[in-house]
């Protein structure tokens, strides 16, 4: 066999181990029997080249043969890398979506976890809107003040003002609460009225609706809306919707919020008035008002509102507006427009904090009702995601805490406080984005405004209160020392609700201790005593039979055994019980005890 055959098959049992190591064997095998380039080559040369193309044509076609078979077989993974070569597969996006099911679902079974949502919310929208406003304010702030900071700084006062008012709700008792829900409703009606007094109420944009206190402005229909919310839930909350009647859950909270409303919409502030109505709506159906008296509530409503926006000029030049028949791209449409705008211009990723173009006087109330276009505008989609997000998962915390809540009270405040919040959000992005005509309901939390921050973060600690009265939060408090964050800010324990005209629960008293007769029946003056009872009373020989006889050691014929000198006294009935649990744990557990020694 020539060096050439030898190197063949050389090459083709490395081609069975390794697809590389036959071509190289190849390679080495050609090179030797290749005489084709020799000049002293015989005439045959052409027949042998042809055979020798044709050997190579059979290596190639078993060398295919062979590494289909090894991946038919599952060979090695060197045989097809790139078909093996995969980022990630289904089964591992499957695993990770159940691990992460699995994380969530540990999280929201936890005692506290509505507690703790509530107040990372209200963290987050607090940075959020101190970031959005001191950048859609500074350019407006410095063309009337001078300064780029002044209506930040008096976001930051009223923010600072509402985080105590949040602490107090958080801290207050729910029973205190309750009574407390009156007077409050009282105060606010009392600043509505203050509000249309001249030399009171501080008129601007056409309407007179603030008070102004040592250079302060507040709003005294912001204050309304929580108010409304704390006293209809006390109303309701003594109603029992299986045996009250229709009028019985109507009245007086119809006629109340009617004349706030009156109040209200005389200032005139329609926005505000359509907030109440929804207001009251929620606490009935909450309240469990019958389908057919909320169908008809309902239209009443939408009746009064539509017959409110066409009472002003203003007020249908924007329904004409919203609807397309009125195109006035300078004057009712400018607004929107110039929204809509702002939003085109952010993109995805949005154009930076600091960097929109809308807030340099082209977009009027920027830093206010129309601060959600800044945020699409500076932050991008995926900012204003975010935002909205952020109250989706608001309600959900709200509607949970008013689920598990077992008091009537907190049940209906928290049902509608959570309401307020995302119908107010949902109406302002809605006509931001150019979905509803425009109104003027401002963003909870992130637009500028010293009284709805006030008010909202008042609104917010009332949820958080009653998230740490559900329940299960309520066992989990109920420990010698408060751990984590209501040890941090030095929170009471919650109370345990109980019904009304139920009494608490007394514990039960220990029996009294029957205590046996002395073996001796003298004392130490010499003299007999007579035998006492358990009681402790003297017991006549009537009442003293065989049986108490044996127990103080007399005998039948009267006569007083004593026990002999240095006997051991029986142990009585309380002695002769087995050791306490405790002990018998301390004896059994681990330790020396195991092996009968110490």
């Amino acid at each position: 066999m020539s060096s050439g055959d030898e190197n063949t098959g050389v090459a083709e049992d490395v081609e069975d181990s390794a697809p590389r190591s036959a071509a190289e064997g190849e390679d080495a095998a050609e090179a030797p029997g290749d005489t084709s380039d020799r000049p002293d080559a015989p005439e045959s040369a052409d027949g042998e080249s042809e055979a020798r193309v044709a050997d190579r044509s059979a290596r190639r076609r078993n060398r295919r043969t062979a590494s289909t078979r090894s991946a038919r077989r599952g060979g090695t993974a060197d045989a097809d890398p790139l078909r093996r070569l995969r980022l990630m597969r289904g089964s591992d996006l499957k695993a990770g979506a159940v691990f992460l099911a699995g994380g969530v679902r540990n999280l929201l079974a936890r005692p506290l976890t509505s507690f703790h949502l509530i107040v990372s919310i209200t963290v987050i929208l607090i940075a959020l809107g101190l970031m959005m406003v001191l950048s859609a304010s500074a350019v407006e702030g410095y063309a009337k003040d001078g300064s780029a900071y002044g209506m930040f700084t008096t976001q930051v006062m009223f923010v600072a003002l509402g985080l105590v008012l949040f602490y107090i709700a958080l801290r207050m008792p729910v029973r205190t609460l309750q009574k407390a829900s009156l007077p409050i409703l009282l105060i606010s009606i009392v600043l509505l009225i203050l509000v249309m007094i001249p030399g009171f109420g501080v008129a601007g944009g056409g309407a007179r609706r603030w008070l102004s206190f040592g250079g302060l402005t507040l709003q005294p229909s912001e204050l309304a809306k929580a108010a409304l919310c704390m006293w209809g839930a006390a109303v309701l909350s003594t109603r029992d919707p299986r045996t009250s009647t229709a009028r019985d859950l109507i009245f007086p909270l119809i006629p109340v919020a009617f004349g706030v409303a009156f109040l209200v919409i005389i200032e005139p502030n329609q926005s505000t008035t359509m907030i109440l109505g929804m207001i009251v709506a929620t606490l009935l159906w909450f309240g469990g008002l019958p389908g057919r008296f909320f169908a008809a509530f309902g239209v009443v409503f939408a009746v009064a509102g539509v017959a409110l926006a066409f009472a002003e000029s203003y007020r249908a030049a924007r329904i004409f507006s919203f609807l397309g028949r009125d195109s006035d791209p300078l004057g009712a449409d400018y607004q929107p427009n110039q929204a809509k705008f702002a939003l085109a211009d952010g993109g995805l990723f949005g154009k930076g904090l600091g960097q929109s173009t809308a807030k340099w006087n082209y977009l009027p109330n920027a830093h206010n009702d129309f601060i959600f276009a800044i945020i699409g505008e500076e932050l991008g989609l995926v900012g204003g995601i975010i935002v909205l997000g952020l109250y989706l998962l608001l309600g959900y915390v709200g509607m949970r805490i008013a689920r598990r809540s077992v008091d009537p009270f907190l049940r209906l405040m928290s049902a509608t406080i959570t309401v307020l919040f995302l119908v107010q959000a949902f109406i302002n992005i809605g006509y931001v984005v150019g979905i509803l005509p425009v109104t003027g309901i401002q963003l909870p939390i992130l637009s500028y405004g010293g009284t709805s921050a006030l008010t909202m973060l008042a609104m917010l600690g009332l949820l958080a209160n009653a998230a740490r009265h559900e329940p299960q939060a309520v066992a989990a408090l109920a420990g010698p020392a408060p751990k984590g964050l209501s040890r941090l800010l030095r929170l009471p324990r919650p109370e345990t609700y109980r019904a009304a005209g139920s009494s608490p629960r007394r514990r039960p008293t220990a029996a009294p201790i029957r205590r046996p007769a002395p073996v001796r029946g003298s004392s130490g003056t010499g003299r007999r005593e007579a035998p006492r009872t358990w009681a402790g009373r003297p017991r006549t020989p009537e009442a003293s039979g065989p049986r108490m006889r044996r127990r103080s050691g007399e005998s039948s014929s009267g006569e007083i055994h004593y026990p002999p000198r240095g006997a051991r006294p029986s142990r009585s009935w309380q002695e002769s019980r087995s050791p306490a649990p405790r002990d018998r744990a301390r004896r059994t557990g681990r330790g020396g005890w195991e092996n009968g020694r110490r």
